[in-house]
């Protein structure tokens, strides 16, 4: 069982308003002015503005005058985007309003194993080794952390523009101009520089939706306003790369929401950065060719496959040595040659999903190793990782995904300064896991009315979850395993107001503590199950205890 904590303790019963369960929802939102609730409600993508975004106006100014001096002066230009979504999406949106504004440009994406994260000195040098008299370098999603990067183009005669959104360092990049800010995600700074160039505001934001959702940034305010607004451009994008992406995942573009964006769409754009080279990803979303575009989207999902292999077999060796190691640490570090660099991200995130402790995977390679981490709530970890800065080659990230690179033979005193930390940082508390609940509700309170006024809230995400709800007393009607291996439970629940279809993604061991005709208290989400047309409530359970 984890720790719920009901953040409203009344109790919802039908004879309360859906206005009522609206209040405490918005208020668990920390919405509580008559500005905040309308602006929520009824959000206008006029309103993400520079000032909003916390983006610095005159350094955008300065970006903006340089880039219109390259298209006057016809100079070479490139956008140096980053091998996630987020850095693909951002890259493709800079290079395409650029391009169609005169600008001399092309698009860059480093290789992950042989350049690294980020503008770096050996990214550079590739693309003066292909391009000839490079003037101006335009970062997106990345160069906020690229110091050395950004001296070594200085000295080159490039100018360098950072357009990011990662927690910077204590010293900033001598870049010619710095556009940043913490509030987007690294495609919407893109978009904010973008929007200085006579483009419709509703431009590319289908792109920025995709980036939001996929690098977890908080739904709140201007994030949530880019992903409600991308969303619906996205059902009416002509595209023709994600129109053959959507045919493949046989996805129907017109009910595309944040679910298929982060578990079907972003997995196959982020394939081919982590395997082989991201530059086909953002090929996908620009051509307009159709042939290529089937191409690319055929490669995208075999390349997925491919993906998925690699990471299942890195996460059961990982999983098999850490239940091998007798620890009282709370941290988890592993590190392993045949780890590759491509899936530690996603292995460090099934570590921490399995173990709840904040976890670190090492890719060890010589003379250098790349890590990837993950964290739990409460613990900053680029922050906690930037404590061992001096025995580090680099680090950059977020407070909850953050990456690094160390010299190989440092590992083993890295391990241990980073352990020694966390004793004294991570506590008891946070290794507790907790379910978020906005409060109770009877049963005769669920219904398709409540089911719709949720909805208002849409879309949830990071910083926005789905409202989370707990019922008590219910009686187990039926009970079996669904899907491979048994893994989901799926279950009918009784009430006197009738019954209720659950399922439990995950919950398939459950079922040898649950009776049939035993009283359980559940904590769910409610979704909306269709069927031939038909469509019904279905409680969706993150928690379910036996009484």
């Amino acid at each position: 069982m984890k720790n719920w904590e009901i953040l409203n303790k009344s109790q919802i019963t039908a004879s309360k308003t859906i206005k009522n369960v609206l209040e405490i929802l918005l208020e668990n939102r920390k919405l509580t002015t008559k500005k905040d609730i309308a602006d929520f409600l009824n959000p206008k993508l006029t309103d993400v503005t520079i000032k909003n975004v916390e983006i610095d106006e005159k350094s955008l100014e300065k970006a903006v005058r340089r880039i219109k001096e390259a298209i006057r002066n016809k100079e070479q230009v490139i956008v140096f985007g980053d091998y996630d979504v987020d850095g693909i999406t951002g890259a493709a949106i800079v290079w395409e309003t650029l391009n169609a504004n005169g600008a001399n440009i092309l698009p860059y994406i480093p290789n992950r194993i042989d350049e690294g994260y980020g503008l770096s000195i050996k990214g550079i040098e590739n693309l003066k080794s292909q391009i000839k008299d490079i003037k101006l370098i335009i970062t997106v999603d990345n160069g906020i952390v690229a110091n050395e990067a950004v001296d070594f183009a200085n000295k080159n005669g490039i100018d360098v523009i950072i357009t990011d959104h990662h927690v910077p360092s204590k010293l900033l990049p001598d870049a010619y101009s710095i556009v940043h800010t913490t509030k987007l995600c690294g495609a919407g700074v893109g978009w904010i520089l973008s929007q200085q160039f006579n483009i419709k505001i509703t431009d590319h934001i289908e792109l920025v939706a995709m980036a939001a959702v996929a690098d977890l940034v908080p739904l709140t305010f201007s994030n949530r306003i880019l992903v409600k607004f991308g969303l619906e451009r996205l059902q009416q994008t002509k595209r023709l790369g994600l129109l053959e992406l959507f045919k493949i995942c046989k996805l129907d573009k017109n009910t595309i929401g944040v679910y298929e964006i982060g578990h079907i769409i972003a997995p196959r754009l982020n394939a081919m950065g982590r395997l082989e080279s991201a530059m086909d990803s953002l090929r996908l979303l620009c051509t307009t060719n159709s042939q290529r575009a089937k191409e690319l989207a055929q490669k995208l999902s075999s390349t997925n496959l491919e993906r998925q292999k690699f990471t299942q077999e890195a996460v059961l060796h990982a999983s098999t040595t850490v239940a091998s190691i007798k620890s009282n640490n709370n941290l988890i570090f592993i590190a392993h040659e045949s780890y590759q660099q491509g899936v530690i991200g996603l292995v460090a995130g099934r570590l921490v999903e399995q173990y709840y402790l904040p976890s670190i995977v090492v890719s060890k390679g010589d003379p250098y190793s790349k890590a990837s981490a993950r964290s739990i709530s409460g613990l900053n970890i680029i922050e906690f990782i930037r404590g061992a800065s001096d025995l580090l080659v680099d680090a950059g990230g977020h407070p909850m995904a953050a990456g690094f690179t160390v010299e190989t033979t440092k590992l083993v005193l890295l391990q241990k300064k980073l352990e020694e930390m966390a004793l004294k940082q991570v506590t008891k508390k946070m290794l507790t896991r907790s379910l978020r609940v906005d409060c109770e509700l009877l049963p005769d309170a669920i219904t398709p009315q409540l089911y719709e006024a949720i909805s208002r809230l849409e879309p949830f995400g990071m910083g926005n979850p789905i409202p989370v709800f707990v019922t008590r007393h219910m009686v187990v009607d039926e009970l079996r395993t669904v899907g491979q291996d048994g893994k989901h439970l799926k279950m009918k629940l009784k009430s006197k107001n009738g019954f209720f279809e659950a399922i439990g993604f995950g919950m398939g061991e459950k079922i040898s503590e649950i009776k049939i005709g035993g009283l359980v208290d559940v904590a769910y989400t409610i979704d909306q199950d269709s069927w031939n047309g038909n469509k019904r409530l279905q409680l969706k359970l993150k928690d379910i205890v036996k009484r």
